[in-house]
């Protein structure tokens, strides 16, 4: 008896199973990439993350080390902090602000460069420099700005304060200040504390440490060509964030000594 349902087809010669081929007799439709051993792409890898870190400490900011005790109780000896440009792209620093910046001339008596008198050594330390790992060879220091381009700076009001375009700074930062008498026979003292007026030029910056008894900074330098200041082009950056130790992580904060307010 005949079958009137559809025949089973038999596969054709070539096929097997009735599975179909590609176009040049493979079974598949194309080959299984073989990936590189770990080895052959860690150059790469460590390359793309160099060129990261590069764009990262130039354009967004770097950590640094405190290196002495002129910020504290701000900033401690041994504390990473970093320190972001992103703030100043857009406008300058101001009163308040605690920044790292190249020093001057008259700040660089004494300034011995860190880099290693081997010529292989010194490329290696430099190239670890642009990635952020090795400090960059400079004097960089870290201050809290105190008057900017215009204003007028000097000390002291009959409290000892440090007054700008004549008006008294509230300074609940300051750790330790020389003591200021107004009678007795070393008064006033000490008279290093006292210096001013001086008028900043604009594009400079006044600055101070927050550990007054123990900071090298403007008040030193007065008699130099710019009388203490900063130019605003030697600032690196902003310090924003404490980033080690831990115990002492943390936002380091501005606060504008005019406004009695911080950010």
């Amino acid at each position: 008896m005949a079958d009137t349902g559809e025949a089973v087809q038999a596969p054709k010669s070539g096929d097997e199973g009735g599975q179909p081929r590609s176009g040049n007799g493979s079974r598949f439709s194309g080959k299984t990439k073989k990936q590189r051993p770990f080895w052959q792409e860690l150059p790469i890898l460590i390359l793309i993350a160099g060129l990261i870190a590069a764009v990262t400490v130039t354009f967004v900011g770097r950590p640094y080390q405190i290196p002495s005790q002129s910020m504290e109780n701000t900033l401690l000896i041994g504390d990473r902090i970093y320190v972001q440009k992103i703030s100043y792209y857009t406008g300058e620093p101001k009163p308040g602000d605690v920044v790292v910046f190249a020093g001057a001339e008259s700040w660089n008596e004494g300034y011995r460069s860190i880099r290693s008198d081997n010529a292989v050594i010194r490329g290696v330390q430099n190239f670890l420099s642009i990635v952020g790992l090795v400090p960059p060879d400079e004097n960089d220091l870290v201050k809290r700005v105190i008057a900017v381009g215009g204003q007028t700076v000097e000390c002291c009001d009959e409290q000892g304060r440090v007054m700008v375009d004549g008006e008294p700074l509230d300074e609940p930062y300051i750790k330790a200040n020389q003591p200021w008498r107004t009678d007795g026979p070393n008064a006033p003292f000490p008279a290093g504390r006292i210096f001013g007026p001086v008028t900043v030029p604009e594009g400079h910056l006044w600055v101070m440490g927050d550990n007054r008894a123990e900071s090298s900074d403007s008040r030193a330098h007065i008699n130099d060509a710019l009388q203490g200041t900063v130019p605003v082009d030697n600032v690196r950056g902003k310090t924003s964030f404490k980033i080690w130790p831990p115990t002492s992580l943390g936002p380091v904060r501005s606060q504008d000594p005019r406004s009695h307010g911080g950010e």
